[in-house]
């Protein structure tokens, strides 16, 4: 297997946060958090692996959303 790029090991560990953070979620409405985690990191999958201006600025944007949702007050998300 090949080695992972810097950028390419900050996305996994952003995708990995977020899964963490689900596990903090009610049962009822944790697959609701899965599930938007997961189609956020699907939307951008073709993402050119070189454009790092893009990457650098969905890092960021991910980072402030999973912030947002790990708020104990968010109990829920569609």
């Amino acid at each position: 297997m090949a080695r992972l790029s810097g950028l390419q090991r900050e996305v996994l560990s952003l995708y990995r946060k977020c899964l963490r953070e689900t596990r903090k979620k009610p049962l009822e409405t944790r697959s609701n958090f899965k599930t938007y985690a997961r189609m956020e990191f699907e939307k951008y999958i073709s993402v050119n692996k070189k454009d790092f201006n893009a990457i650098e600025y969905l890092l960021r944007k991910g980072h402030r959303q999973l912030e947002m949702y790990s708020s104990p007050g968010i109990r829920n998300i569609r």
